[in-house]
Parts: structure tokens; sequence; C-alpha cells
């Protein structure tokens, strides 16, 4: 097969989305390139690519992963098959990025290391929080793990094999996807407005964390602001209830629009670290987007449900306080019922009521590669 173009128009792409199994190798240019000697990513379960799971010793239920068969199975992913980190890999020639505390894998660190934990925040962690791993804590954990593999190859050059060197940290790609789990979880005591109110103080506690890395030598950054918040199957259940507060598509408003003021305040501080951190680079990529145009056109583009779950007991219309998880067993309406997968989960864009299938992601994958979705300072004349 040949090699896919980005010139490509948008019938053949969206060809490519519903046949092919892995996205091919592109020659990209930066901000996104294969000549990036290593990857180390930041997150929350939109990029987890088991570190939640070794972390805590938990395994989800078997119905996550069915749509791809990863190595070692037991993939941690919360998703039925494949992230957008997965194809963004894909897309310049590596491995699925390994999670930092995945303490037995043949998989080497050599070309990077993924932080991201599910459930995780900006936000310091705190006794009601799914994930310890907030954002603060992965920055420290890049740093030990830095710290630790220069050591071991100070000690052992033939370690260089298998872990990245001073060049990979220096001259790798550091990703970001993270603050969607800030916003959800504060509008469960909070206000519209004591949300936006929040904004600022969340985005404070993230430029200290790009500046931790900064000063141990990352220069080149990757960031995804957070996706249409309000268009989640399990938001539009729980808060949707009065309609009133949905619009015409069906998402909450209120969340959509905390959400595009988060991006917007995120993209403002986006013209401020370059400046603050002398020959780096920035990207931002507009994921809101790439993910609101797929729920507003999904038959256009191939699917059949844009809110409703494939895995779960629905939604929406549903109660969320009735609901049974996707996978799992419980009472539904008095009924004990195992709520399992949808018969095919391409044609559906949400998978559990919070994440997206892997049909979405490889979707949301092909547009930020187009890079009509991206931004630089230089392309914003800064």
């Amino acid at each position: 097969m040949a090699m896919e173009s980005p010139s490509h128009t948008l019938v053949t792409l969206l060809s490519f989305v519903a046949i092919s199994h892995t996205l091919l190798p592109l020659a990209c240019s930066f901000p996104f390139s294969p000549n990036f000697p290593a990857v180390f990513n930041f997150g929350d379960s939109n990029s987890d690519t088991g570190e939640l799971s070794s972390g805590l010793g938990f395994r989800l239920q078997p119905t996550y992963g069915q749509t791809y068969s990863f190595k070692p199975p037991s993939s941690g992913r919360f998703c039925d098959g494949r992230l957008i980190v997965d194809f963004l890999m894909e897309a310049i020639g590596r491995p699925y990025m390994r999670p930092y505390l995945d303490s037995v894998s043949t998989q080497s660190y050599r070309r990077g290391c993924n932080f991201a934990a599910g459930g995780s925040t900006i936000q310091k962690a705190n006794a009601a929080s799914i994930s310890p791993f907030g954002f603060g804590a992965q920055v420290s954990q890049f740093i030990t793990f830095k710290s630790k593999v220069l050591q071991l190859i100070q000690d052992d050059e033939n370690l260089e094999k298998y872990l990245p060197s001073e060049y990979y940290f220096k001259n790798g790609l550091y990703m970001f996807d993270i603050g969607q789990n800030d916003l959800a979880g504060a509008f469960f005591n909070s206000t519209v407005d004591q949300v936006f109110g929040l904004i600022p103080t969340i985005l404070n506690i993230f430029q200290d964390g790009i500046k931790r890395l900064y000063a141990e030598g990352a220069r080149n950054f990757w960031i995804h602001n957070t996706g249409p918040l309000g268009c989640l199957a399990q938001v539009v259940s729980i808060f949707g209830r009065d309609k009133s507060k949905l619009d015409e598509f069906g998402c909450v408003s209120d969340h959509n629009e905390a959400a595009k003021h988060f991006n917007l305040q995120l993209h403002g501080l986006l013209k401020q670290l370059p400046q603050q951190c002398p020959d780096s680079r920035f990207t931002y990529v507009d994921i809101f987007s790439i993910k609101y145009d797929l729920i507003l056109n999904h038959s256009h583009y191939g699917f059949d449900h844009s809110i409703m779950v494939c895995c779960g007991t629905g939604g929406p219309p549903l109660n969320y306080n009735n609901q049974v998880n996707c996978g799992s067993t419980g009472k539904l309406n008095g009924t004990i019922v195992t709520a399992g997968a949808c018969n095919d989960s391409s044609k559906y864009v949400n998978w559990d009521g919070v994440h997206y299938t892997e049909a979405a992601n490889r979707f949301v994958t092909l547009r930020i590669l187009s890079g009509r979705y991206s931004e630089t300072p230089s392309s914003l004349n800064l």
C-alpha cells in the first residue's frame, strides 16, 4: 500500500478511516515528525496506555481493548482499542508508548515513556481523586526517571540500547493532554461561574509543570486543548436532565462553554510561554474543534451515533445513577444485567460515556496529522 499523502482529499481520508487497521508512517514536518528521537507523554485517560492500571494494580473489563490486540493483551487503555497517542506513534513508525510504572515488559524505554494516568488532573490529587498521579506528580516521575536513566547509562553505556540518552531527552517531543477532569470534577460542587473562576489557577499549575520540564532540558512541547466536555454521554446523563441546559445538538451548554473558556486561556498561555522559555517550540492542537465537528457531523463521517454509548446500559437518555458501567454486572430497573458492548463500535463516537471509540480516535488523529488544527508561535506571528 502506498504511503498516505497529506494532500489527499477528505473523501480519501474518510475511506482510509473506514478500512485501515493502522496509520501508515507519514513524512511529517514539525510540529509532528519522526525526527524526534523520543516522545514523553503526560495526561489523563485520553492518553493512558496502562499507567493507572499498572500503578493501582486493577484490570479493566475484557470489553476494553476488544477491538485491537495489544501485546501484552492487558493494555489498560480506556477504549475498545487504540488511542490518539497510539495512532500518532504509528504515524511516525514508533512502538506504542510504554507506561512509566510498567514493571514487566519486553518493550524498552529508549524511544520515550508515558506518564499519563486515567483520572488525573492538573490540580494536585486529593482524597476524592480517582488517580493519585496528578500533573505535578507526573512531572516529578519524569524528573526521577530521567535522573535514574542517565545514572544507569553513565554506569553502563550498553544500556543506551534500552534507555534514552541525554540527547533523546533534550531533543524529544513532550506531549500533553490533560485538564478535562479538572473541569468535569468542578461541576459537581460549583456553579458555572465558579468553574470559570477556577481556570486561571488550573493553568498556573500547568504552566509551573511546563517550566519544571523546561528546566530539565525539554524544548519541544505539543499541547492538546480539551474536548467538548458537554457532549460526553456521562455529562449529558447527569447534567442534561433539564433539557433547557442542552444545546441543539444534545450537548450540555455550560460544560462546553467552560471547555471553550479553558481553551481560550490555554491558547493565551501559548503566547507567553515561548518568551518565558527561550529556544523552545510550542504547538497548540485544537482537539475541541476536531471532536465537536465529528459529533455535529457524525453521520457525514460514517458514524451512526454521536453521544449514545457503545458499551454500557445506554445514554442518552439515561439515568446515570441507574446505569451499569461498561463490561460490569449490576442492577438496572430492578433487573441484574451485564453491560456489554454494541455489535459494531466503528459506528459510535463514544465508547463508554467518557471515552471515545478507536474509530473516533483514528478520525481525530487523521485530522491532527492534516496540520490544519495546529498552531505554533510562528503561525501566530509572535
